[in-house]
């Protein structure tokens, strides 16, 4: 029952254990001693009770947390796991106890411990689930439906087309499988990254996970047992895209108090009762807020209640029926609330995986997010599927939130998921309409995935080697729409016809050393900005009264950057002279356009639980719709803060000849060796080699169970 930590020269953590069960608790233990501080936090949030340490700016997060019932929801698919597949129960209860285990060892080497005045508290056996659910909740961006029903409102259903594209929300992916056909060995290569928020310390955990029954090399979620995302076994290796498929539902509601509590009327028009309680969320320094929990048959109410919802209330009576109760509340119905099963049943098959056709059976008890999987094995079989539960119903469902009263927008089952084949022996995915289309509303432009089936073609194989090339790839196949109204202008001053001059004959690449970025990012945000300003938009200025943590998905000036290719592009645009907005913005830059590189203003920017002084990071290359995809918010910020959280490179003939990489380290401790040497790599789109033979790692621990040493 020996367990063993050996660390590479990155100092990520490579685990020998007997038996599964064992190395379950080893993962937990030493991401506990690595990452002890992002585990507490992020338990915290799950549970709704970070802003007791964290204080007022995590309230938002905890009263949503508590009124969207991820931690009853994580306890309730605990629950079922240990019914219908007890094995996997078991597995997440021995990553548990090793979690805490290291949790004290982790603390103490942790400041930020000290800084808040927090004790590593003791994880509960769902409180791994609570995690999963409470980091991929908003990953559909089921939000979108909320700024779509008042783009329609004001705006009219046109709208929907205009504005969708990849919002500020939503996470995403590039991924490429290439067959044996077009690799210089002869076997598969995959390769990829995903977009998510930057985080410090890093959302995707570098480990290795060793026992007679497998031996995995893989990203981890920290707080999450196994690596369900991208992995290499060996014999067979996986990794996903996000499928921007649409499996979360709004519900507006309308409710009404009684002395017996909350009532929420039915489709069928009947008054049904509502499950109630009062729950009291902590702020540290700020004493405690009371938070109400309602939840309908639909699911639980997330903005809202009896009382009504801001701007919402009685704006949406249908006709006729003016007299009736107007809605005053949104309910939020997703998957694993429905189901009580959050799909860890595919956990331990996919690392016991030895071939493709094992991990797409392992697949088939995926529930969300809903990903687009690519897999390939050293028989040189591939894979392209959709994994995940996407509910039969009404397509209005997935455009808007749909009246609770209202027969027609029940579930009616599930979608089959759907498969796909390599084109000329690759496939492409980055977050664009693919083979999930018919599972969703908004998926992100082709330019990414465009870009990297281009570069692919360019040559007939790759090798491993090649292939971080491809990474960091900065062209901006977007600018296209704004750079061909700059064409047509005319008469403009000198500095303008200059500036103009510059941008048209600028290569299209957002390169970190790029000045000519730099002044298309300058008008870009120019543009944008007129645009937000414009009294076509004015009713959309003002986001109704929505909880603080979905106004992200409100802002009209974020919509319109990430949507300002279609607006542009589009027939008409509500009255507003788009090339008259475009000339105003160019003067406007022309006065003092910039004269640093882009990387001056378009730097790094992640995200932390607790501030930290001011201090420049780094500058990057790369923009929203590039294969580098470095997320600007145009006529917000610069800044990205989101971005590859992890680079990868799977070599279907040698492991050892694979590559990964994290935006910083190994070691979540701030000080540490490994808490960001990895950082000058990404910067540059290098990645590290994957090392799986043991004489080259260094022996850090070895645990024997009490009862064996006796």
């Amino acid at each position: 029952m020996t367990t063993e930590t050996y660390r590479d020269a990155w100092g990520i953590p490579h685990l020998r254990a007997t038996s599964a069960r064992e190395l379950a608790r080893a993962q937990g233990r030493v991401t506990a001693v690595d990452r002890a501080w992002q585990l507490e936090v992020e338990r915290h949030r799950a549970q709704g009770t970070s802003a007791s340490f964290l204080g007022a700016s995590a309230l938002s997060w905890d009263v949503f947390a508590r009124r969207a019932r991820l931690d009853d929801t994580a306890r309730r698919c605990f629950a079922a796991l240990e019914r219908r597949d007890p094995e996997t129960a078991d597995w997440v209860r021995a990553y548990v106890d090793g979690v805490n285990a290291g949790l004290a060892e982790g603390a103490a080497r942790t400041p930020e411990f000290t800084r808040v005045g927090l004790a590593p508290g003791r994880w509960e056996p769902w409180t791994p689930l609570g995690i999963w659910l409470g980091t991929h909740i908003l990953f559909a961006g089921f939000p979108a439906k909320l700024w779509r029903e008042e783009a329609i409102r004001h705006l009219g259903p046109e709208a929907v087309g205009l504005f969708a594209t990849d919002g500020p929300g939503t996470a995403g992916s590039n991924g490429w499988l290439l067959s044996g056909a077009r690799t210089t060995t002869g076997l598969p290569l995959l390769a990829g990254d995903p977009h998510r928020f930057l985080e410090e310390p890093g959302v995707y955990q570098q480990i290795r996970l060793s026992c007679p029954e497998f031996d995995v090399v893989g990203l981890a979620v920290p707080g999450v047992p196994g690596t369900a995302h991208f992995a290499h076994t060996g014999p067979v290796a996986w990794s996903i895209t996000n499928a921007m498929a649409d499996y979360q539902d709004l519900y507006r509601e309308r409710l009404r108090r009684t002395g017996a509590g909350v009532e929420a009327l039915s489709p069928e028009g009947v008054w049904q009762r509502a499950v109630r309680r009062v729950e009291v969320v902590e702020v540290a320094g700020e004493g405690a807020v009371e938070v109400e929990v309602i939840e309908t048959e639909r699911g639980p109410v997330i903005a809202g209640g009896p009382e009504g919802l801001g701007g919402l209330e009685g704006t949406r009576v249908p006709a006729g029926r003016t007299g009736e109760v107007p809605p005053t509340a949104i309910a939020l119905r997703h998957p694993p609330r429905v189901t009580e099963d959050l799909g860890f049943s595919a956990l331990l098959p996919l690392l016991r995986a030895r071939t493709v056709t094992d991990v797409d059976r392992a697949l088939d008890a995926w529930t969300e997010p809903v990903n687009v999987v690519q897999a390939a094995d050293t028989t040189g079989a591939v894979l392209h599927r959709v994994a995940g539960r996407v509910p039969v119903r009404s397509r209005t469902n997935s455009l808007r939130a749909v009246p609770a009263w209202e027969k027609g927008h029940e579930w009616q089952g599930w979608h089959t998921p759907p498969y796909a084949t390599l084109d000329n022996g690759i496939a492409v995915m980055a977050n664009q309409r693919g083979p999930a289309a018919p599972l969703g509303i908004e998926f992100a432009p082709p330019h990414r995935a465009t870009r990297i089936r281009t570069l692919l073609e360019q040559r007939p194989t790759w090798s491993a080697t090649d292939l971080p090339a491809i990474h960091t790839d900065t062209h901006l196949a977007s600018a296209a729409p704004l750079l061909t109204h700059l064409m047509t202008l005319t008469p403009l001053t000198p500095e303008a016809t200059r500036l103009r001059d510059r941008l048209l004959s600028w290569n299209r690449h957002m390169d970190a050393d790029s000045t000519e970025a730099a002044v298309y990012a300058a008008l870009r945000t120019a543009v944008v900005r007129r645009l937000a300003a414009h009294p076509a938009f004015a009713a959309l200025t003002e986001p109704p009264a929505y909880p603080e943590v979905l106004l992200p998905w409100m802002s009209l000036t974020a919509r319109i950057g990430f949507a300002l290719e279609h607006l542009l592009k589009a027939e008409e645009l509500y009255g507003i002279d788009r090339g008259e907005t475009v000339r105003a913005a160019l003067e406007e830059i022309a006065e003092a356009p910039p004269t640093t590189p882009w990387s001056g203003t378009h730097r790094v920017a992640p995200w932390r639980a607790l501030p930290e002084p001011p201090y420049t990071e780094p500058g990057l290359a790369g923009d929203h719709d590039c294969v580098n995809c470095t997320t600007a918010v145009p006529g917000i910020t610069d800044l990205a803060a989101r971005g590859p959280a992890a680079r990868y490179v799977w070599d279907l003939d040698d492991r050892d000849n694979s590559r990964w990489i994290v935006p910083f380290g190994a070691d979540g401790v701030p000080g540490s060796p490994h808490h960001r040497d990895q950082l000058p790599l990404w910067l540059r789109g290098d990645l590290a080699q994957v090392v799986t033979d043991w004489t080259r790692l260094t022996l850090e621990h070895t645990d024997i169970p009490e009862e064996a040493r006796d």
